[in-house]
Formats: C-alpha cells, sequence, structure tokens
C-alpha cells in the first residue's frame, strides 16, 4: 500500500498546472548563458551524474541544460545484449513493474493495474498483446535520457495521446490509478522477429518534449486530439531499427514501457526497483 507520505505528495502536485509549466521548463532548458554551467555543475553534484559515460564529460561544452540532459555516451558504456533471442533494456533506470500481462492488465504497482488498451489508445492493437509481457523502466533526474530499441525492429505506427502530466515518481506511481493512461504519451509499434513490440513514451510534469528519430519533436502543445502515423514495412522507405540503436528521448526524465506481443522469460533475478542500465540482457523474447 502507498505511504501517507506518498499520498500528501501525489496530493501537492496534482493540482498544478501540469502544461503550462513543462512549457516554462522547455523554455528554460534551451536557454544559453553564462548560467548555464553552474546550473548543470549544481544538478551534477545533487544528483550525483556520472560524467565519465558521456561523450563529452566536460560541462562547459553543453551550451543549453537541454543539450546536457540528452548528451550521448560512449558506445563501450552501455555494451548491448548480444545473443538473437536476448532483449536489450530500453534505458538507464529502475524497474518499476514486470511481468506478464494478464486478461489486458498490467501491473502499475501494489494494488493498482490498469488497461493495455487504454495505455496504447488502441483496443484492436491491445489484442495483439494479450498473451504478451512488459516491462517499466523508470528513468530519474541522474539517468541517461535517450532511449533505445530492445530487438531490432521496423516501425509500422506512431501514435500521440494527449493528457495529463502527473509525475511519474514513485510516489505517484504508487497511488494514482492508471496513471500511464492518464498521462501524454508516445507509442511506437514495431515489426519483430517476435511479433509485434509497442514502446510507450510517458510523458511527465517537465517532461517538455518527447522525440523518436524518425519524426523529431512529437509532443505538441496541449490540447490536440490524439494523432496516428502509419509507416510502411515492405517498401525502400520502410524504417528499420537495430536492437541497440536509439530510438528517442525524454527532454527531462519520465518512464518507458515496452510492451511484447509474445512471452518473455524475463531474468529470474530481477525485481522490482532494481537499477537497470540501457543495453543489459533483460530477458529471453520467444516466437511462441
Amino acid at each position: 500500500m502507498a505511504s501517507f507520505i506518498d499520498w500528501c505528495k501525489a496530493a501537492s502536485l496534482a493540482a498544478l498546472p501540469h502544461h503550462a509549466l513543462s512549457r516554462v521548463v522547455y523554455w528554460l532548458t534551451r536557454r544559453s548563458g553564462s548560467a548555464v554551467t553552474p546550473i548543470i555543475n549544481r544538478f551534477v553534484s545533487m544528483y550525483n551524474v556520472d560524467m565519465n559515460d558521456a561523450v563529452e564529460p566536460d560541462t562547459r561544452s553543453y551550451p543549453t541544460f537541454n543539450a546536457f540532459f540528452t548528451r550521448a555516451i560512449k558506445p563501450e558504456a552501455r555494451p548491448i545484449a548480444q545473443g538473437d533471442s536476448e532483449i536489450a533494456c530500453p534505458a538507464d533506470g529502475r524497474i518499476s513493474a514486470i511481468g506478464a500481462i494478464k486478461q489486458g492488465q498490467l501491473f502499475q504497482a501494489k494494488g493498482i493495474e490498469y488497461s493495455l488498451g487504454n495505455l496504447l489508445a488502441d483496443e484492436t492493437l491491445a489484442k495483439r498483446f494479450e498473451n504478451g509481457s512488459f516491462a517499466t523502466v523508470y528513468l530519474s533526474p541522474r539517468d541517461y535520457h535517450r532511449l533505445h530499441m530492445p530487438l531490432t525492429g521496423t516501425l509500422i505506427q506512431q501514435t500521440h495521446v494527449p493528457g495529463r502530466l502527473y509525475s511519474v515518481a514513485p510516489h505517484t506511481v504508487n497511488t494514482i490509478n492508471g496513471i500511464f493512461t492518464r498521462n501524454e504519451r508516445v507509442v511506437a509499434t514495431f515489426e519483430t522477429d517476435s511479433g509485434l513490440m509497442s514502446l510507450v513514451l510517458v510523458g511527465a510534469i517537465n517532461v517538455a518534449a518527447i522525440e523518436t528519430v524518425w519524426h523529431g519533436l512529437v509532443t505538441p502543445p496541449a490540447g490536440q486530439p490524439l494523432k496516428h502515423w502509419k509507416y510502411e514495412s515492405d517498401t525502400s522507405q520502410s524504417i528499420t531499427l537495430e536492437k541497440g540503436s536509439e530510438m528517442g528521448r525524454f527532454n527531462m526524465g519520465s518512464t518507458i514501457i515496452a510492451v511484447f506481443e509474445n512471452p518473455v522469460r524475463w531474468r529470474l533475478d530481477m525485481t522490482t526497483a532494481d537499477p537497470v542500465r540501457m543495453g543489459q540482457f533483460i530477458g529471453h523474447h520467444t516466437n511462441a
């Protein structure tokens, strides 16, 4: 059960003007000037950010805070799971939830489940995943914020779902029912050797923008209707991304949910709240 402190934290943030604050953050984090480096240094110190992994470890090299926050890391710092059946973790962070999809429901936190159809905003697509598996990874402010492919896949569709921007920190995930179905999100669906895979990039307060590598900035101003993009998967113009390659990024931190059509044999030694790193082996996919 959620603690009283969790409830208090969640309630204090629920009434805030989420989108307005996030647009201010968008503007501020893209400003250049003499204050940028001191702010970055303070952030690195406060959250114990490991700059040794960065391609450019010198904080003075970043012209804006967002450039620092979405920094590239050295490939050798995140080796990618190599086996053909091995699933690579899509992001740095912590496991928020992991397991099987049961009767169209995903586990959010103790005592809380939510609908896959609502998450994907597509009941027909959700039916394809009824016997599948999922993994939810929460990215904290200190983490690397580019998102990568768990498996090689060919893009077939992308959906932007408007919504709120609640915090997705543990205190809100433990208290707000269906938080991932309430928040703004981008759903990217791929064909893989193990059936369909959807990657759900969930927005949150101060996450002023979500990007995908094939589209650029996706999240538009609040209030726009749900929007779909279809992609051809059988032409020379198809978009295929290799396992471990970048597929998107959060401009500030949030959560990614990876959903697989077929069952996944997750690592037995991996449980909720475990720290994970992008690229590490987290389970074996099946073709059942």
